[in-house]
């Protein structure tokens, strides 16, 4: 406390213009407006890092999207480990399916909770809460002896990744100014199938057990990582912390800005807000809220629906299925692929915009899965020695990879980014726990049945992802907006 007041004093004498001096703890500092006194005191290099706008808010998504990371191996996880798993604890199917799907059931009780933990301590402290059962759960799993084990840790790391779906894409929604939005956003699911990937790619080289203590560095990394970064600036406007949340857009927009107008915009946005409003269900069927939940609800619901879920758990088996010999490997690259077109989704989402980037996505999402229904189909009907089977192989493999990177060009990132940017701050805990629930609800389904489906029919289970990706696009259609290059404040304020 006597540096934060020496801090103080600085501000004081250095001008008589200087701004009301902040606080906020952990990794952060009283300042007023006059850098240089400010800096000569901190002499680090975590300061020297937040001098920037671009720079400060670019790092606090690679911190928050740490978690991400750890999502996606989570979800990876399943499909290079599944012989190895059934082999060694000696699981049936089922079993090893009822394992694969835990993390959703664990996802779901994350997503109920994650709205109020998110509303009451905060984003950090959320990320914070659910990095623990993360750690907990890969744990118990790298010495599970039996399949109780396998199930305990599979719930617990499914709590931790269905906190940390809801937390992130808020939080970067919050942090990110207008024009960064879309590109920032789409971060979170970059982690995503960062983390699907090295889960696919370590699996062709470790053991099942080996390969869960690798699960733990993201979040290990994470933890202390929150220590460097700010909370929310709209968060702690709405718990009426205005001290505070100055200080954390101001470091967030760079020393040297003017976030007046900003600050003025998310005052008169969280006005009727305070730390202790309670809001009901039955706020909910008021239409500025019940429309944008509907939206975010409705596209992370046919996200899941669209198959994807059941694809990557469970994508060493398809590729089985459709005759490719080295199904780990096509998984991998399948893995690498995903990456590389999020990316591109990245650098797009803030030039072609949401709306459009979902049309076209789920559109080829359509085509591709109808390819590989079709091509199943045809492997059925004919024989294994006919000059026809490879080029159907061939074809179902193209298939998959297309609807990998469709999804990835617009499905997997952008119905995370409208739920955070559409859904009222006020409701936010609430909302969007419920679309959180809903998508892991989904996702559940997906995975619980994929690997039965497909031992009914490939070509059938395809047809029913084409008939639901077809609706999507309809449904993008009729009821998404375009949310490029406005801010929060606009985007909710048209929904009323």
């Amino acid at each position: 406390m006597a540096e934060n007041a020496s801090f103080r004093e600085d501000a004081e004498e250095g001008s008589s213009n200087s701004r009301k001096p902040f606080l906020h703890t952990g990794s952060w500092y009283r300042m007023g407006s006059r850098q240089g006194s400010l800096m000569d005191r901190l002499g680090s290099s975590s300061a020297q890092v937040l001098r920037d706008s671009s720079i400060s808010v670019v790092f606090c998504t690679l911190v928050a999207a740490l978690g991400p990371i750890q999502f996606g191996f989570t979800c990876g996880y399943s499909s290079p480990t599944q012989d190895d798993i059934i082999a060694d604890l000696g699981l049936s199917i089922s079993e090893f399916s009822f394992f694969g799907s835990l993390s959703n059931v664990g996802a779901m009780v994350g997503a109920i909770a994650s709205g109020q933990i998110a509303e009451y301590i905060g984003r950090k402290g959320s990320l914070m809460i659910a990095s623990i059962p993360n750690i907990i759960g890969w744990l118990i799993i790298s010495f599970a002896k039996d399949s109780s084990f396998l199930y305990m840790g599979r719930l617990l790391e499914g709590f931790g990744v269905g906190v940390i779906s809801f937390v992130v894409p808020v939080y970067i929604a919050e942090i990110a100014p207008q024009n960064m939005r879309g590109a920032l956003g789409s971060v979170n699911q970059l982690s995503v199938t960062i983390g699907l990937m090295l889960a696919y790619l370590f699996g062709l080289f470790v053991h099942w057990r080996t390969l869960a203590v690798l699960g733990i560095l993201p979040c290990t990394i994470l933890i202390p990582g929150l220590f460097f970064i700010p909370e929310s600036p709209r968060w702690l406007a709405k718990m009426g912390l205005m001290e505070d949340f100055e200080t954390s857009l101001q470091v967030l927009r760079g020393f040297e800005t003017d976030i007046s107008v900003e600050v003025n915009e998310i005052k008169r946005s969280v006005g009727t807000t305070t730390r202790r409003s309670a809001v009901r269900f039955a706020d909910l069927k008021r239409r500025q809220y019940w429309f944008p939940l509907m939206i975010g609800i409705g596209l992370l619901v046919l996200q899941q629906f669209s198959g994807i879920n059941g694809v990557l758990f469970y994508a060493s088996n398809i590729f089985k299925a459709a005759g490719i010999s080295s199904s780990n490997v096509a998984t991998f690259s399948l893995g690498a692929i995903q990456v590389v077109a999020t990316a591109v989704t990245t650098w797009l989402l803030d030039k072609a915009g949401r709306r459009l980037l979902l049309i076209i996505s789920t559109s080829a999402i359509t085509l591709s899965l109808l390819v590989v229904a079709v091509a199943f189909y045809l492997k059925v009907t004919i024989s294994e020695d006919s000059r026809l089977y490879p080029f159907l192989s061939i074809l179902s493999l193209m298939g998959l990879v297309a609807f990998v990177i469709a999804f990835s060009l617009g499905l997997g990132a952008i119905p995370w980014i409208i739920m955070s940017e559409i859904l009222p701050v006020n409701i936010k805990g609430l909302a969007g726990s419920v679309a959180t629930l809903a998508n892991w609800l989904t996702s559940w389904v997906v995975t619980m049945t994929a690997n039965l489906l497909l031992s009914w029919s490939s070509g059938g289970t395809f047809t029913l992802y084409t008939i639901v990706s077809a609706f999507t696009v309809l449904f993008v259609v009729k009821f998404v907006p375009e949310t490029k290059g406005r801010t929060l404040e606009e985007i909710q304020w048209s929904f009323r």
